[in-house]
């Protein structure tokens, strides 16, 4: 069933969802709420002003109706409870008013103005719920979509999709934890009936998006074991030597070490499978240089994979400069690249006439065949499903494989998600870059900022400008993308180009902004996360944060490492009057391993990983810090089930969706 087909969801409805990244039934049926409304029955004389309220009482007056134009209207009656008379007013229900007679008991759920003794009802249950409590989920949204409406429309879903909703967790260890079907598992969390029931429902539905997503790292484990003997390499490490001796810079300690430890593994019989993480310009993409050259010696084809066009196209140019005075063939693959130009390099890749080809998703489409794929790289590897970095690796016989992140991430959440792979670690910074001055503002100093700006701009350096949010949200004060053009426009825009980038652009309209930043033709960038990992602008020196206490303390610090990327001083500022003694750890700290623990004790998993669309690492409704006993358990019955040798729908369902997506 498409998502057209659900009662009450038409055109307007289905262009809403999409802005919240809903396209199918089963993403409307798994938009989990972030949060519950918990509304115990009241007492007038016990809740405070502003809090909402939930209470049963008799109706006292007949209801006034009261018509504003443009078809608007309020009631407003009194009732009396046990804790006294309170006046009740009620917008657009006007079809209620011959129900609601005097004498006739009614339970209100509202929100209590206490200088006026009014409630502000929501809802009005022509019965007493007087022994209940009211447990109102609450939905992340966009403008134009109410919280009723999205409950309506799951609920419409939810009646639809019986028989279609499938669970993914055997009936083995159904039974074993005693879990109800998924569609009753749903079924609470968007209408919990109880506190007790709602935990069991979550920990049933986190239990099975842990499940799902450890049997295919495990499914990928097992398939790595059985191909571990890997290509062995003559190397001449004399020519590795003479190639970094003519670097244009030092290496570190760290990256020698690295280096080192790679060519190593390149050299053994057995596949590497490698994970190189180091902090935000640590320095990690030279030693994958020097990797693919090691590689190259050797008479192999070398791929690196970025997850956006324009970071695919600044390794390919570092690549070209590096490799100026070197005899490598070299080629650019990604979406936009023109057919014509795509053929060639497709026929060039399969005769073995390119060393060392650079892309995005293209280099993983079944039209590429490579001659002898030796090495594999994926850049920013998080942002990658488990799938798409397998389909490049299944692409060669059996290449070596390096997975590079400038995410660290925690012992423990390493030591489970990537049990398998060897961990090289760079944490010292290349010598000449400064440590980025970081400080947290408040609205009101938003001048003393703005004055801060300007003495970069006259500099001729570039400023970067996020935001949380694409566009306002019902409810929400938080400052949007739009927004904040306006009011960069307003202070600066009679003397420097300001333009936007946010995730819902199209491709090619955010590849050509970014660029025109790169070269300079746009001063302001205002952003939402979508650069946290991207381009790589040197001449850029201040990043300005507005809304910081939204964000966790990995997803700041990887965002302001993309000033700081030259011998400029730069400076990351952050606007918040909330939560300020967290977002102070920042202003102590440029160490994103540190950074990094913190964040995980503070917040879970999540943010480690920057936005929702950072791949397999996002969940649904599952918390790696909050869950991590139910992802290990979930670790233990997906191998257990992956091992066992009797097969079922199930089982071959979940293989079938690894091997195909």
């Amino acid at each position: 069933m498409a998502l057209k087909d659900i009662k009450g969801v038409g055109p307007r409805a289905l262009t809403l969802l999409s802005k919240i990244g809903i396209n199918t039934v089963d993403d409307l049926v798994t938009h989990y709420p972030f949060r519950y409304e918990f509304l115990v029955r009241g007492n007038l004389a016990e809740t405070n002003d502003g809090d909402h309220i939930i209470i049963d009482g008799k109706i006292e007056s007949s209801p006034i109706l009261v018509r504003f134009k443009a078809g608007l209207n309020k009631m407003n009656f009194r009732l009396v409870t046990n804790s006294g008379v309170v006046g009740v007013s009620i917008f657009n229900r006007a079809f209620l008013k011959s129900q609601l007679t005097v004498g006739t008991i009614v339970t209100v759920i509202g929100k209590f103005d206490k200088s006026k003794n009014v409630i502000t009802a929501s809802e009005i249950k022509m019965e007493s719920l007087s022994n209940k409590v009211k447990i109102e989920p609450v939905y992340h949204l966009t403008s134009g979509l109410t919280n009723k409406n999205m409950a309506l429309y799951i609920n419409m879903a939810l009646l639809s999709q019986s028989k279609e909703i499938h669970d993914s967790i055997p009936i083995k260890y159904q039974e074993k934890y005693n879990f109800s079907n998924k569609r009753t598992a749903l079924n609470i969390v968007h209408n919990p009936p109880s506190k007790e029931k709602l935990k069991e429902a979550m920990i049933r539905l986190k239990y099975e998006e842990l499940f799902e997503f450890m049997f295919k790292i495990n499914y990928l484990k097992e398939e790595n074991k059985k191909t571990n003997s890997g290509i062995i390499r003559d190397i001449d490490d004399s020519k590795v030597n003479e190639f970094i001796s003519h670097l244009p810079f030092e290496l570190t300690k760290d990256q020698v070490d690295a280096v080192n430890t790679i060519i190593k593994d390149l050299k053994s019989p057995n596949r590497m499978n490698r994970l190189l993480q180091g902090d935000v310009g640590s320095g990690k993409t030279i030693v994958s240089f020097i990797a693919m050259y090691a590689n190259y010696l050797s008479g192999y084809q070398s791929a690196l994979m970025a997850p956006t066009e324009i970071l695919a196209t600044q390794h390919f140019s570092n690549l070209k400069d590096i490799f100026a005075n070197y005899n490598l063939n070299m080629a650019l693959l990604t979406g936009s690249t023109p057919k014509k130009e795509k053929d060639l390099i497709y026929e060039d890749l399969k005769n073995g006439d390119i060393d060392i080809i650079v892309g995005t998703h293209a280099l993983i489409q079944d039209d590429v065949i490579y001659n002898n794929l030796g090495l594999v790289i994926t850049d920013e590897q998080h942002r990658f499903g488990v799938n798409q970095r397998a389909n490049l690796q299944n692409k060669g016989q059996k290449p070596d494989t390096l997975y590079m992140s400038a995410t660290p991430i925690p012992r423990t959440y390493a030591l489970t998600i990537y049990g398998d792979m060897d961990v090289s670690t760079i944490k010292t910074r290349p010598k000449g870059r400064k440590r980025i001055k970081t400080i947290v503002k408040t609205n009101k100093e938003i001048k003393d900022v703005l004055e801060l700006m300007y003495e970069e701009l006259k500099q001729n350096h570039q400023i970067y400008v996020i935001a949380p949010l694409i566009e306002e949200s019902e409810n929400s004060d938080l400052t949007n993308v739009n927004d904040l053009k306006e009011k960069m426009t307003l202070a600066f825009g009679s003397k420097y180009k300001i333009d936007l980038v946010h995730g819902k652009m199209a491709s090619a309209a955010k590849e050509l902004i970014m660029r025109e930043f790169l070269q300079n033709k746009v001063q302001i960038l205002i952003s939402t996360t979508v650069i946290e990992v991207g381009v790589d602008v040197p001449n850029a020196t201040m990043m300005v944060i507005f809304n910081a206490e939204r964000f966790g303390l990995s997803t700041l610090h990887q965002l302001r490492g993309r000033v700081g990327r030259s011998k400029l001083q730069s400076s990351c500022i952050l606007i918040s009057d909330n939560d300020t003694k967290r977002l102070e750890i920042m202003e102590h700290t440029n160490d994103g391993f540190e950074i990094s623990e913190e964040d995980f004790k503070l917040r879970g998993h999540g943010d480690l990983f920057g936005t929702k669309q950072s791949g397999d690492m996002t969940f649904k409704i599952a918390d790696l810090k909050r869950d991590y006993k139910i992802l290990l358990q979930a670790r233990e019955d997906s191998l257990e089930y992956l091992l066992n040798k009797e097969s079922d729908a199930n089982k071959i369902k979940l293989i079938s969706s690894i091997i195909h997506s």
